[in-house]
């Protein structure tokens, strides 16, 4: 079964990782703040869950998940990530990460920027346009009628492909807006960003985005 490294355990990574280990995945966790700070959240999650670095969760994930404030991207390790396939949930507000010249002249987006610091993984942005408390609660099986979606972009179609499998497992459908640079279509204060609508819907959000 796939394991599932999370580099970052906020509000978003502990999202998924619940969702994770709620549909059979293994997850290894990691913080800026050292694996016994992730004691109680281990213990929550049970036998399927273990706390690491985030080199370590680098190294263990099959997918790899860099949930993280924007400005300490720089900071996710770069070999063992090397190959991986990467979900970025990072949003850029620059009142918590300070202005980035690049981004707010429209020169490049968040996602680009990590995809450059991890120049051999393949990056996949994610989870980015939803509440972290909806991914737990939002998720309804295939076929639900008006089931939600959500939208994914990246270059690599076999990496978009199994991220898809993870957010369809976790209950919603997968709309790909296309490659890496047209995630900034559901960045933040874009129509599509927090958006809850069905996959039609959606469609016609990014493409207004």
């Amino acid at each position: 079964m796939t394991t599932i490294g999370l580099i970052g355990s906020g509000h978003i990574g502990q999202a998924i990782a619940r969702q994770a280990v709620a549909h059979g995945y293994d997850v290894v966790l990691s913080n800026s703040r050292g694996p016994e700070t992730l004691a109680d959240l281990v213990a929550e999650l049970g036998d399927r869950a273990r706390a690491a670095t985030p080199a370590e969760a680098g190294r263990a994930g099959d997918v790899v998940v860099v949930t993280i404030p924007f400005k300490a991207y720089e900071q996710v390790p770069v070999e063992p990530l090397a190959g991986k396939v990467v979900i970025d949930t990072n949003n850029y507000y620059w009142e918590r990460d300070g202005h980035y010249a690049e981004i707010d002249e429209g020169r490049t987006a968040p996602s680009e920027l990590l995809a450059a610091h991890l120049p051999t993984s393949r990056v996949v942005k994610a989870f980015n346009a939803i509440a972290a408390a909806q991914i737990g609660t939002a998720g309804t099986p295939p076929g639900t009628a008006g089931r939600r979606a959500l939208p994914i972009a990246g270059d690599d179609v076999e990496a978009k492909a199994v991220v898809a499998g993870v957010i369809d497992a976790f209950g919603f459908d997968v709309v790909d807006a296309g490659p890496l640079v047209e995630g900034r279509r559901f960045d933040r204060d874009r129509p599509a960003y927090g958006a809850e609508l069905d996959a039609d819907a959606l469609r016609e959000a990014i493409a207004r985005g």
